[in-house]
């Protein structure tokens, strides 16, 4: 079986700051920024609500994809979210399903 990695993004609340992540473990890293155990930006503007996330097969083709996303304007990210999840509903529970 192939390992998965992540490209995620987080949000203080609808249409609010984003934050986009990569990591190989979804659970314990989305854990992390809502317990906001480590000093950083998702700790100190509050953002701890998965919003969307997609799966790749290694974590090379997940960091690509990051830095793609991460230049993104703004409204390309909003879209991206809401194309998947119109609700902006906190994914985090599904997740951990």
């Amino acid at each position: 079986m192939l390992a998965s990695s992540y490209v995620y993004i987080l949000t203080s609340a609808k249409n609010g700051t984003l934050y986009v992540g990569v990591t190989t473990n979804l659970v314990t890293r989305i854990s992390k920024h809502r317990e906001k155990t480590a000093d950083g930006f998702t700790k100190k503007y509050n953002i701890t609500q998965l919003v969307y996330y997609e799966v790749h097969d290694s974590i090379e083709a997940a960091i690509t994809r990051e830095k793609v996303i991460k230049k993104w304007k703004r409204k390309w990210k909003l879209d991206l979210i809401e194309k998947l999840n119109p609700e902006w509903n906190d994914l985090f529970e599904l997740i951990c399903a």
